[in-house]
C-alpha cells in the first residue's frame, strides 16, 4: 500500500509538472519580457525633458538634476535609523511610515523613498549609502522655470499615482509626469523615452552584474523640445494688468488661431510647484476656495457673454433676413411687452439702427432683434435650434477641440432646453429675451469669446484655438491649420465690423482709443449672483470687453472678462485696449490708462461677501434693485415672462 502511495503520488506530481510546462511553452502566448523576470533588477535611466520655448524663441522651461532616494523593501538591512534620517532630514516616524507605504505598494519593487533632494543633500548622503543595503539614489529631472508667469500656461509636473500606472504601464512609481498646463497636454513629447538596464542576481537576491554583459540594455532618448504660440512678454503684461483683480484674458492671432496670451488672475509662481515643497504648496493653492488661483478663469469659468453677444444676434438676424442694417428701433430707456418693461437700457438717442444699435449697446433694439429671429417660425423650439447652430457655428457651446489640458463647454440653449424647462410648446420668445443681450440661459468661457472675436475680425471663418507652434522633428496636425466657417455669409459681417468699430468712434468705447490703431470693440456688462447665507443676492457687475485690431486684416483678437468689474469699458475695456497697443506697437503710450489699471483694485468688492458690506449698483444698494424687478403676475403665455434685469445697462 505504502509503494502504491508513493507511486501516485510521484505520478500526480509529474502531471503536475508536465500540465504547467505545458500551460507555459504552449498554451499560454505571452511572450518573455525581462521587464516580468524577478530573477533581474531593472534600473532606470531617465531622459531629458523636453525644452519649452515662447513664440519668440525665449526659453521659458529648462531642466535641473534630481535625485529621489529610493527603496527596495526587502533588501533593507538593520540599519542607524537616526543617523539615516539626520542625512535625509525627516523624522523617525516619517522613516516608519514612509517605510510602511513602501512595503505595502511592493516588498521587491523599487519606490521613492524622499524624492528631490537637493545638490547638496546628495553630495552629502551619497559618500555614506554603502551603509544602507536596499536604498540607492536614483537621478530625475525637475522643471527649472525661467519665467515666475504663465503657470496657467506651463503647467507642472509631479509623482504618478497607482491609478495612472494602472492606465499608463509606461510609468513606474516615483515617475514625473505632466499634471497641468503644457506640461499634460504634451506629456509624450515632452517625457522622451526612459532607459533600461537589466542586472542579473543571484539566489540570495544580490547583485552580480549586467545581464548578458549589457546586451539588452537600452538608452535614454530625451524629449522633444516645442515651442508655444504664446508671446511671453504679452503674456506677462496681461498678468501685470491683472493684478488685484479676478479674471481671464485670451488673445489670439485670428489669421491662424494661436493663442498669444492665456491669462488667469490671481495666478502664482510655477516655481513653487518644484521640488520637496511642491505638495504643500500645491495643496494650500489649491485649497484657496476663495481667489482660486489653480482655477484657469480663461478656460474654465463659464460667465454670461453680456453685450458683446449682440453682435451674433446681429449676424444671425441678419442671415436669416429678419432684419435690415436700416431698419430702426425705438427705445425708451428699455424693450417693453405690453405695458412691461423686459430689460432697461442706458440713455442713448433714439431710434437707433443696427450701425447704433451696436454701437451704444441698445437692449431694445437687440430685443427687438432676437424676437424677429424665433417669431420667424412657427414652432419656437425650431426656432431656437436654428439659432442655437447659427451661433454654435462661432464656436459657442464647445470645447472647441484644442490642445489645452482643461476647459468648458459653455452653454447655448436650444429648443430641447426649453422644453425640458417650460414643457413643450409651453414658452415663446417672451420667455427667453435675457439671451438677446447675452444673458439668461447662454454662457460663454474668455477663450470662446477671443475665437467669436477672431471669427468676425476674419469675416466668417476661424481657426481652431491652439498653444503649440513647433515641436522638434515633427509638423504640426492639420487641425489647427484648416479654416472652419461659420452658417452666416461673408456679405454679412461687414456692417457688423463698422458697428463694433464704431464703439470706439461714438460709442460705449470712445474714451478707450489707441492712436494709430483702428480697433473693433464690444462692450459689456454681467449681471453677477451668488447665494448668501442661502439667500440670492446681486453682486456688482463683471465688466467684458471683445475687439480685433486692426479693422482689416487683424493681427490679434482679444476677450477680457473682469469678475465684479462694474462695466465694460472700466477695466476690462482699458486692458484690452492696453493688450492690443502692446501687441502691435510694442509700448505704451496711453500710460494714462495704464496708470489707472495698475492703481485701481477690485479686493475691496471680493471681499464684500464675508464683510456683510453692501454692493452698490448704479448708486443704489442690491435689495433697493431688486425689489424694483417686475415680476410675472400669472401663467399666461403673453405674461409669465422670464426678467432678468430691469436696470439700465450700461454697454
Amino acid at each position: 500500500m505504502r509503494k502504491l502511495l508513493l507511486l501516485l503520488t510521484v505520478v500526480t506530481v509529474g502531471l503536475v509538472f508536465i500540465a504547467r510546462l505545458f500551460y507555459l511553452q504552449v498554451y499560454n502566448n505571452k511572450s518573455y519580457s525581462l521587464l516580468d523576470d524577478n530573477a533581474i533588477r531593472k534600473v532606470y535611466d531617465y531622459p531629458k525633458r523636453g525644452y519649452v520655448y515662447d513664440r519668440n524663441g525665449k526659453l521659458l522651461v529648462a531642466n535641473q538634476p534630481s535625485y529621489d532616494v529610493m527603496i527596495i523593501p526587502r533588501e533593507v538591512e538593520p540599519l542607524d535609523t537616526l543617523e539615516f534620517c539626520s542625512l535625509l532630514k525627516i523624522t523617525k516616524e516619517d522613516f516608519k511610515k514612509t517605510f510602511a507605504k513602501s512595503k505595502n505598494y511592493s516588498p521587491r519593487l523599487p519606490s521613492v523613498f524622499v524624492p528631490q533632494l537637493s545638490k547638496t543633500d546628495y553630495a552629502v548622503l551619497q559618500e555614506k549609502m554603502r551603509k544602507f543595503k536596499g536604498f540607492y539614489i536614483q537621478k530625475r529631472f525637475l522643471r527649472d522655470y525661467r519665467t515666475s508667469i504663465g503657470a496657467n500656461v506651463l503647467g507642472d509636473i509631479g509623482e504618478v499615482n497607482r491609478r495612472i500606472i494602472e492606465k499608463q504601464p509606461y510609468y513606474k512609481m516615483g515617475d514625473l509626469i505632466g499634471k497641468q498646463g503644457i506640461e499634460l497636454s504634451y506629456e509624450n513629447t515632452l517625457r522622451g523615452v526612459k532607459g533600461t538596464k537589466f542586472i542579473q542576481k543571484d539566489r540570495f537576491n544580490k547583485n552580480i552584474g549586467p545581464f548578458k554583459e549589457g546586451r539588452y540594455d537600452t538608452l535614454p532618448k530625451p524629449g522633444k523640445d516645442i515651442t508655444i504660440t504664446i508671446d511671453s512678454a504679452l503674456q506677462e503684461y496681461g498678468e501685470l494688468l491683472m493684478t488685484n483683480k479676478r479674471g481671464g484674458i485670451v488673445a489670439i492671432d485670428p489669421s491662424n488661431g494661436e493663442i498669444l496670451a492665456m491669462v488667469t488672475g490671481p495666478s502664482y509662481n510655477p516655481n513653487l510647484l518644484v521640488g520637496r515643497e511642491r505638495n504643500k504648496n500645491f495643496s494650500k493653492l489649491f485649497l484657496d476656495s476663495i481667489s482660486k488661483p489653480t482655477f484657469d478663469r480663461g478656460l474654465q469659468a463659464q460667465y454670461p457673454p453680456g453685450s458683446p453677444f449682440k453682435v451674433i444676434n446681429a449676424l444671425i438676424a441678419l442671415q436669416e433676413g429678419v432684419v435690415d442694417t436700416n431698419d430702426k428701433v425705438s427705445c425708451r430707456m428699455g424693450y417693453y411687452y405690453g405695458n412691461r418693461r423686459l430689460t432697461g437700457c442706458h440713455h442713448h438717442k433714439s431710434p437707433v439702427d443696427m450701425n447704433d444699435g451696436i454701437a451704444q449697446s441698445c437692449n431694445a433694439y437687440f430685443v427687438n432683434v432676437y424676437r424677429r429671429i424665433i417669431d420667424n417660425y412657427d414652432d419656437a423650439g425650431n426656432a431656437m435650434n436654428i439659432w442655437a447652430n447659427h451661433a454654435k457655428s462661432f464656436g459657442l457651446g464647445d470645447f472647441l477641440n484644442n490642445d489645452l489640458s482643461v476647459g468648458r463647454p459653455g452653454r447655448i440653449p436650444d429648443g430641447d432646453y426649453y422644453d425640458r424647462a417650460y414643457g413643450d410648446n409651453r414658452w415663446g420668445s417672451t420667455y427667453i429675451v435675457s439671451n438677446a443681450i447675452g444673458q439668461g440661459e447662454v454662457e460663454a468661457t474668455p477663450i470662446q469669446l477671443a475665437n467669436m472675436a477672431a471669427a468676425i475680425g476674419n469675416r466668417g471663418y476661424y481657426y481652431t484655438p491652439h498653444i503649440i507652434k513647433k515641436i522638434e522633428g515633427e509638423t504640426i496636425d492639420s487641425k489647427y491649420t484648416t479654416p472652419k466657417y461659420t452658417t452666416i455669409d461673408k456679405r454679412h459681417f461687414e456692417p457688423v465690423v463698422q458697428g463694433m468699430f464704431d464703439v470706439y468712434n461714438k460709442g460705449t468705447a470712445a474714451t478707450l482709443r489707441i492712436p494709430g490703431i483702428d480697433i473693433c470693440g464690444k462692450t459689456g456688462t454681467a449681471e453677477n449672483f451668488v447665494k448668501i447665507d442661502s439667500v440670492k443676492t446681486q453682486l456688482t457687475d463683471h465688466s467684458i470687453f471683445v475687439a480685433f485690431a486692426p479693422k482689416d486684416n487683424p493681427k490679434i483678437a482679444i476677450a477680457v472678462f473682469v469678475e465684479n468689474g462694474y462695466w465694460g469699458s472700466r477695466f476690462a475695456g482699458r486692458m484690452a485696449s492696453l493688450m492690443i497697443e502692446k501687441y502691435i506697437k510694442g509700448e505704451i503710450t496711453r500710460t494714462d490708462m495704464e496708470n489707472w489699471i495698475l492703481t485701481h483694485s477690485l479686493e475691496n468688492e471680493y471681499a464684500k461677501p464675508y464683510s456683510g458690506e453692501p454692493f452698490k449698483i448704479n448708486g443704489e444698494t442690491t435689495l433697493q434693485v431688486i425689489d424694483k424687478v417686475e415680476k410675472p403676475q400669472n401663467d399666461d403665455l403673453n405674461n409669465s415672462i422670464k426678467i432678468h434685469a430691469n436696470r439700465p445697462n450700461p454697454n
